[in-house]
């Protein structure tokens, strides 16, 4: 179904939750400004929600000045998900974000089991360059969000500039950091977010050794040379999850190529293939097959944070699983 926009004012946004079962609508988005620094009306209006809609998913815009652990149980009460806008302040020509704050918002949050994402601009404030965008962008990854939205890259046009001219050119951000800063944020997009990477992505990172940015950079010139980048007019989201995990172990076979770390791939690939099956078999499916070159309780444990110590103490177990949802709970044979 065909998503569409309105615009309500607070009232109006409680009048119309009790009906939207009524009305046949199991989504809702509240993404406004002004509503999503005012705890007191996100907590009327969530409290309202868990009473009248139970059923229905909603999605929240909430300023993380506005999260705390009453916002947090109340979303807790809800099938929902939110989005924060990763924001910094100019101060003396920099633009000074405060990671402390974001990080305390981020773990109130993973501690709950509340699903989130990031909403990252670049060359949007004073005092912006392409290393403090990269620098937000790897430190978004590491709290672990559900997806990484770049409003930027959903309403530029092809010729590379930005519709209502929000990326300034500056001194310290230039138009080919510009387009540097747009096409790795595309190529997150298309790895991290479309291809549902977050269970898995900085496990599976690690033995390259690389900051999250500069792999997604290195994936912005793969997508370039495969004619799938932001200016082809490639749509990830509009491709289907095994053709973007495709994509994924592709590209991992080269970066892990490039690392000498081949004798680890099969491990990282087993780890894509499995968490991949589980999310399309949530999402779209009530079953999924799968061939493992390891065991699946192996690959769903602690232990694959450390690839290195997984390959020395976990032997390979081949095999060809069959996975299921019953009563709530993933199981496979």
């Amino acid at each position: 179904m065909k998503e569409k926009e309105y615009k309500f004012s607070t009232n109006q946004i409680e009048s119309q939750i009790p009906l939207l079962s009524q009305k046949g609508i199991t989504e809702f988005s509240i993404h406004d400004q002004k509503l999503a620094g005012d705890k007191n009306s996100l907590l009327k209006i969530m409290r309202l929600a868990a009473q009248k809609a139970p059923d229905i998913y909603f999605s929240f815009y909430i300023d993380a000045s506005a999260i705390d652990r009453e916002i947090v149980a109340a979303l807790g009460n809800l099938f929902c998900s939110i989005d924060i806008p990763l924001r910094g302040i100019c101060k003396n020509g920099k633009l000074l974000f405060d990671k402390k704050f974001y990080a305390g918002k981020a773990n109130l949050l993973n501690e709950a089991g509340i699903v989130f994402g990031f909403q990252l601009t670049y060359a949007e404030s004073e005092g912006d360059n392409l290393k403090a965008f990269m620098d937000r962008l790897d430190f978004a990854v590491n709290q672990y969000p559900n997806h990484i939205d770049f409003p930027q890259t959903e309403s530029e046009g092809k010729n590379g500039l930005l519709n209502g001219d929000s990326a300034k050119v500056s001194g310290i951000f230039s138009a080919k950091d510009i387009r540097y800063a747009r096409d790795l944020s595309f190529a997150c997009r298309t790895f991290y977010s479309a291809g549902r990477a977050v269970p898995w992505f900085l496990n599976v990172l690690r033995p390259l050794k690389i900051y999250p940015s500069r792999f997604f950079a290195d994936f912005a010139e793969w997508q370039r040379c495969n004619n799938c980048d932001f200016k082809s007019g490639f749509l990830p989201e509009g491709e289907s999850h095994e053709s973007i995990e495709k994509m994924q172990l592709l590209f991992l076979q080269e970066k892990y190529e490039e690392k000498n770390q081949h004798s680890l791939f099969e491990i990282a690939a087993d780890i894509v293939r499995l968490n991949g099956a589980i999310s399309r078999l949530e999402k779209e499916g009530d079953s999924a097959e799968i061939d493992l070159s390891y065991s699946a309780d192996e690959l769903l444990s602690p232990d694959v944070f450390d690839l290195n110590a997984f390959a020395e103490n976990v032997c390979m177990e081949p095999s060809h699983l069959k996975l299921k949802i019953e009563g709530g709970e993933l199981v496979w044979n």
